[in-house]
């Protein structure tokens, strides 16, 4: 196999949703891959999966994007495999609902960890390898609440605020070394688990705001960062005007936003509060897609 942009790949958050429909895509190519994320049962569904579509090669590396020795054990793992490392795709990320007043100290800083220690540590093992090469790809799965405000998600919009930062600051730091990319993608609601995985303290578990998009159609733009490089990919067809409507229309945002919420992204369920799978993986909720039949 010739060398591209996705031959070796590094796949976090690898066991459910988009970064386990990343990983299918790339293996349909014929990739390399290294799946990180904290549980290994799933790991190992999918990495049998990731064979049967026609993945060259499969690791499996169980751990946390919060343990930077974690991160930089699986990429030594690669190295060692591989000879080399191509690309990392990070798409590990955990969610809590819940008024800030109410999320638990430690399920919001899990959330905002996770997010955002969680790409510094991938960034401080995988960059200075890039540098070495004199060439790789990271791309980031961030989301269009990096780029807005909305109630009852607050530990998830600082965590993407604070991801999307870092991002915008590793590509100013890697312009010195051309063959080096950084990219992120921010999906708009998309069918995966994470909504059904998340904790909860808002009396409901949440679900994806219409329009939902398939796993699947975010992994296609997510992988088309590695071959066509960007500095930040809306995959989300409304993702500009809701955008838009938060930096123009403040006062009009402010007074939509919570209840379109309760309408549209909470799954108005009676729920006790639950931490999810934010501190340890839950296997049994693990899988490619949700149950809201995403286009």
């Amino acid at each position: 196999m010739s060398e591209t942009p996705s031959s070796n790949v590094l796949v976090t958050g690898a066991s459910s949703g988009i970064g386990r429909a990343t990983a299918l895509l790339l293996a349909r190519r014929g990739a390399r891959l290294v799946l990180v994320a904290r549980g290994r049962t799933s790991l190992e569904e999918t990495a049998a999966e990731l064979r049967e579509a026609g993945a060259a090669d499969v690791l499996v590396c169980p751990g946390d994007v919060g343990d930077e020795a974690a991160v930089r054990g699986a990429v030594e793992a690669a190295l060692g495999r591989f000879g080399r490392l191509d690309a990392v795709v990070h798409s590990a990320q955990v969610m809590a609902y819940g008024r800030i007043e109410d999320v638990p100290r430690e399920a919001f800083e899990t959330v905002v960890d996770t997010s955002l220690h969680g790409t510094a540590n991938v960034a401080r093992v995988v960059l200075p390898l890039f540098r070495r090469q004199g060439t790789g790809h990271l791309v980031v799965v961030s989301s269009l609440l990096a780029s807005v405000a909305t109630p009852l998600m607050g530990s998830y919009v600082a965590a993407k605020w604070g991801q999307l930062g870092l991002v915008r600051t590793l590509q100013l730091e890697t312009r010195d070394v051309p063959g080096i990319t950084v990219s992120a993608v921010a999906p708009g609601g998309t069918d995966t688990p994470i909504y059904s995985q998340a904790g909860t303290w808002a009396g409901s578990t949440g679900r994806p705001p219409p329009p939902v998009y398939s796993p699947h159609r975010v992994a296609r733009a997510v992988v088309a960062r590695l071959d066509r490089p960007r500095r930040l990919t809306q995959s989300g067809v409304l993702n500009p005007l809701v955008i838009a409507g938060f930096r123009l229309l403040p006062a009009v945002y402010d007074a939509l936003v919570g209840p379109l919420l309760k309408v549209f992204a909470l799954a108005r369920d009676d729920v006790p509060p639950s931490e999810g799978n934010v501190f340890r993986s839950r296997p049994e909720g693990n899988a490619t897609e949700g149950r809201w039949r995403g286009i």
